[in-house]
């Protein structure tokens, strides 16, 4: 068979079941060996980026490998972001780029572009097929790169002549497909008794669960291990789902701008055990003082994490499922009664105050969370102030169920990435997409697609006329020396949401998004509801430079 037919076959050898893309030239073949396969759904994006995105939404909310397809030049360049984005939150992503041909490269052809170089920093690893014989293998192993280990994301980029050449496919069967590893070793073992020792006789130890732990899918191991040692667990921003907020061991969200109460657990403790978690700095704050008087434990499955931000008294890289049953054969010696009393003190000491008369989107999220408990949503977010009254005041339950672009910080991944969770959620969980009116500029033209394909996706713009984010930065830290952060000119977000066919509201008051979110949640296709709020900054948030419970007071 040619070529693009085999990736085909191989596609679903490594059960892909959707991909996302956008068509051109030098992939081409590939689409056309997809025509009339009715086992695999490609769907159309309005831009390659939106395409990685909404792969890389697609992984993240099911766990498999998310796939997108691009053309040369600047099909395969506008994947970057994307793939970039994956690449710094572990997401198994593999993007499959058309080439010129081989006898064409190095010669500047029309739509050439050394896409291995330009994407080698941002990806776990990526091929370039010349030979046909190595089309299949190279397929084959970016899909076990991109899913084992620390996940990440992985580029094949294929001449078109590759794809048109004859040649011979073998399947081969899922046993095929997977690499054994060993179980740990003897010096492994002895760290990890020491570990647990240490985690036995501490008085004042916490978790800080991270997006590993969902990757892993240990969330049922984390909660056994923190209930078997009554430990009080926070949780990063890619960690937000690995334990259950509603748990009444949950301190919820921790970092630059998270609640109070976890920021000084972490600061008070004498141990900080660190599950799939990489200390990244709107984690830590300043890292001299982090680290002042505390032990660190850090588990994680790339060995690379261990050290490389944080100097661990104990590192324990590999399998977290495994490590977790092995610290948990010691029992428990402090019942934490004190700790616990005084974490419970800071917990009712910076209680969110929820009683406001006017529409703020602190109070709109703890309404949406009110409304959604129990019931089968996910939601996904943007990057900025939203972002992180989402992060502060929603109650994610469960794993997957929390898409957010923690890494890279990319603006405008939400819509897209939403859209691609609600492809695999299907009709099994609804996504609840929060944005703010910057970030919905950039990849806004993907309600296109949702209206398209009539995906119910509820989508929440915050619209406070201003880069939010950008503004909250430029008042701490340059004097309020407001400078390309504050818009003049206001967007009709409900006639842009209406063009594309979507239902859409404006709303200002509490009364109004009450009323404009039930009839969303009811309604069977997409809504938009912009929600038009006076400019405010997100609080809590730590000091430049200061210890991780230093905070801005704001006026």
């Amino acid at each position: 068979m040619k070529g693009a037919e085999a990736v085909v076959e191989c596609l679903l050898e490594q059960g892909v079941d959707t991909i996302f893309g956008y068509p051109g030239g030098m992939i081409l073949p590939l689409y056309d060996a997809l025509y009339g396969e009715k086992r695999i759904r490609h769907i159309l994006t309005t831009h390659e980026q939106n395409a990685a995105h909404a792969a890389d939404g697609y992984a993240r909310a099911t766990g498999k490998v998310g796939v997108c397809i691009a053309t040369s030049g600047p099909g395969a360049t506008n994947l970057v972001t994307g793939i970039a984005t994956a690449f710094m939150d572990s997401i198994p992503l593999v993007a499959i780029t058309g080439q010129v041909d081989t006898a064409l490269l190095g010669r500047d052809a029309f739509q050439e572009m050394d896409i291995l170089d330009v994407t080698m920093p941002v990806t776990k690893h990526n091929f370039k097929v010349k030979e046909p014989k190595k089309l299949i293998p190279a397929i084959r192993e970016a899909f076990h790169i991109a899913r084992t280990g620390r996940p990440g994301p992985v580029l094949v980029d294929v001449p078109r002549d590759v794809f048109l050449a004859e040649i011979g496919f073998q399947p081969v069967g899922p046993a095929e497909n997977q690499k054994k590893h060993g179980g740990p070793d003897a010096d492994f073992l002895i760290c990890a008794a020491e570990a647990a020792e240490v985690i036995r006789l501490a008085k004042k130890p916490v978790i800080i669960a991270g997006g590993g732990v969902v990757s892993a899918g240990a969330g049922i191991e984390l909660r056994a291990f923190a209930e078997k040692f009554n430990l009080p667990v926070a949780n990063t921003l890619m960690g937000i789902g690995a334990f259950p907020r509603s748990h009444p061991q949950a301190l919820g969200f921790a970092g630059m701008h998270g609640k109070k109460a976890a920021n000084n657990a972490i600061a008070a403790a004498d141990l900080v055990i660190a599950v799939g978690s990489r200390f990244g700095d709107r984690q830590t704050g300043n890292l001299d003082k982090y680290t002042t008087d505390t032990k660190f434990i850090h588990i994680d499955i790339d060995p690379a994490e261990i050290d490389k931000n944080i100097s661990s008294s104990i590192g324990l890289a590999g399998d977290m499922k495994v490590i977790l049953s092995l610290l948990m054969k010691r029992e428990p010696q402090n019942a934490l009664g004190g700790w616990w009393k005084l974490i419970r003190s800071w917990q009712e000491q910076y209680a969110y105050d929820y009683h406001v008369t006017c529409l703020t989107v602190p109070w709109a999220m703890h309404h949406i969370a009110t409304a959604t408990a129990g019931k089968p949503f996910a939601f996904a977010t943007d990057v900025g102030q939203h972002q992180m009254w989402a992060a502060l005041h929603l109650r994610v339950e469960n794993p997957r169920t929390w898409i957010t672009s923690g890494g890279l910080g990319t603006m405008g991944f939400g819509l897209p990435a939403a859209m691609g969770a609600q492809v695999a959620f299907g009709s099994s969980r609804r996504v609840i997409h929060i944005a703010g009116d910057g970030g919905i500029k950039m990849t806004g033209n993907e309600y296109y697609t949702i209206a398209r394909l009539k995906l119910p996706v509820i989508s929440i713009i915050v619209n406070n006329t201003s880069l939010g984010m950008i503004r909250q930065l430029q008042k701490v830290m340059y004097k309020e020396r407001y400078m390309a952060c504050e818009f003049d000119y206001s967007m009709d977000f409900v006639a842009y949401a209406k063009s594309f066919g979507i239902e859409a509201t404006a709303v200002s008051t509490q009364e109004g998004f009450a009323e404009a979110f039930a009839e969303a949640a009811a309604a069977k296709g997409p809504r938009v509801i912009v929600m038009n709020i006076h400019r405010s900054f997100v609080e809590p948030m730590i000091k430049g430079g200061a210890k991780i419970n230093e905070f801005v007071e704001f006026k």
